[in-house]
């Protein structure tokens, strides 16, 4: 069931707040030996919040939802251990932000999601903690680095999540995993109480299993922070409220070169499909050339890689072993980047982003593939993308990196199968225009039924 769908029967009377969280730990209990989907359960603790809310008056939108945090997200009282051997043993004192703002909106946390070692990566195969595994097809990845939450999601185990996005750590899973991920604009939802990965980058953002879902988690936790200063203070749209209204003459610019080359031909027909959807409901769709996206693949690495470094640089000093072989590959890459790599890739980003402003002038959205493949087999290092043999990290960065470079607000929303396997396409909007991306993921979706579809591992 939707998140909207549980919310609405609460609000009813039709199930109460214990009953939807028991019935959540229930499937995470049956599925998780299976998915790996969690790193730990807030079983008895999650029942008791749900029971005390029974007796409250003012009811939020999320009364009584249960929905789980990716574990780089601190929850008071539980682990945050971000998938490493460093931070196992590590409780939150307070909440993050983000968890204090769903709670006040009443949702229940039932647990914490499975991730990429330190949130940076795109497998979810932690050495410490094990693989995420896909529930289309078990023997494959999630995507990263908010696997867990793709997983969890896709599976039912919960109707919605909360992931962090660097580098498309929420769109990768949504897709891999055919559910609905939104990274919102840069500065739209507060990091406080999140582990880092690259200040300049990171967004917390909702994964469900729609448009309408995604709208209700970001509409509670959106907003300025006094506690992050990287916040915007500016006003939060109703987003759930603001759904309706087609896509009648908007303009929708394609992304033509992520359509051609490194990614499968499938996948691009699938993506074809979808624009071809939009296009008969009324939107005035265009080919648009933004090659110039091209640059960002090396300008996010230029500011990502020293900025992770810095931000585990005690624990390189100290603890260098404890790292699995990929993250610690990457961040003594960042190490070894001279200083002035941070201040030249800034710059760029600031002419990459007028170009955008410029192109987004033109049109109203960018929609393109948000994959260039669908999830390969876990331990599978590379995938084949349009005839090319490619190491799996490198094929998807053309993919993402342009959106999180810029801070753009960005959908992955289902739009085909391949194989068996959930096939994903990228709406993109002007910076605080998540409304835009919202309306036009949400007005596929009631003209479509990919994001309905459930994995075999759920049935």
């Amino acid at each position: 069931m939707t998140l909207a769908g549980v919310a609405a029967r609460i609000r009813a009377g039709e199930l109460s707040p214990r009953e939807a969280v028991a019935e959540a730990l229930a499937r995470i209990e049956s599925l998780q030996g299976t998915l790996n989907a969690f790193i730990s359960v807030r079983g008895e603790e999650a029942l008791a919040e749900a029971d005390a809310l029974s007796g409250r008056v003012g009811r939020g939108p999320l009364h009584g939802v249960p929905v789980a945090v990716k574990d780089v997200i601190d929850v008071a009282g539980a682990r945050t251990t971000a998938a490493s051997r460093i931070l196992a043993d590590n409780v939150a004192a307070v909440d993050a932000t983000v968890v204090a703002r769903l709670r006040s909106a009443g949702a229940v946390v039932v647990g914490k999601l499975n991730t990429h070692e330190f949130a940076w990566g795109a497998t979810t195969t932690s050495p410490h903690f094990g693989p995420a595994r896909n529930p289309w097809d078990t023997e494959r990845i999630c995507g990263g680095s908010s696997g867990g939450s793709g997983a969890a999601v896709a599976a039912g185990l919960v109707p919605g999540a909360l992931g962090t996005d660097t580098a498309g750590s929420v769109r990768i899973p949504a897709c891999l995993c055919g559910v609905t991920g939104v990274r919102p604009s840069l500065g739209r939802v507060p990091n406080s109480g999140v582990v880092p990965v690259s200040w300049t980058f990171d967004a917390v953002g909702p994964l469900a299993r729609t448009a309408e879902d995604c709208a209700l988690l970001l509409q509670a936790i959106a907003g300025h922070d006094v506690a992050d200063p990287t916040t915007v203070d500016a006003p939060v749209p109703a987003y759930s409220e603001l759904l309706d209204g087609g896509v009648l003459g908007l303009r929708v610019g394609v992304v033509s070169h992520l359509l051609e080359g490194a990614i499968d031909p499938r996948v691009a027909a699938a993506v074809e499909a979808a624009v071809a959807e939009l296009s008969a409901l009324g939107a005035r769709v265009e080919r648009v050339d933004a090659s110039f996206l091209r640059e960002t693949e090396v300008v996010q690495q230029l500011i990502m890689l020293p900025e992770a470094a810095s931000a585990h640089l005690p624990w390189l000093r100290t603890r260098l072993a404890d790292y699995g072989a990929d993250v610690r590959a990457r961040l003594l890459a960042g190490l070894l980047l001279p200083g002035t790599a941070v201040v030249t890739g800034q710059r760029a980003r600031r002419r990459l982003y007028a170009e955008a402003l410029g192109l987004l002038a033109r049109v109203d959205l960018l929609v393109a593939p948000q994959m260039p493949v669908v999830a390969p087999r876990i331990g599978e290092d590379t995938v084949d993308a349009g005839g090319a043999t490619l190491p799996y990290r490198l094929s998807l960065i053309p993919f993402n990196s342009p959106w999180s470079c810029l801070g753009l607000p960005v959908a992955s929303v289902p739009c085909g199968v391949v194989d068996g396997l959930p096939v994903g396409m990228a709406i993109v909007g002007r910076r605080l225009d998540e409304t835009g991306v919202l309306r036009a993921a949400h007005t596929f979706q009631l003209a479509s039924d990919w994001h309905t579809r459930v994995p075999p591992t759920a049935a």
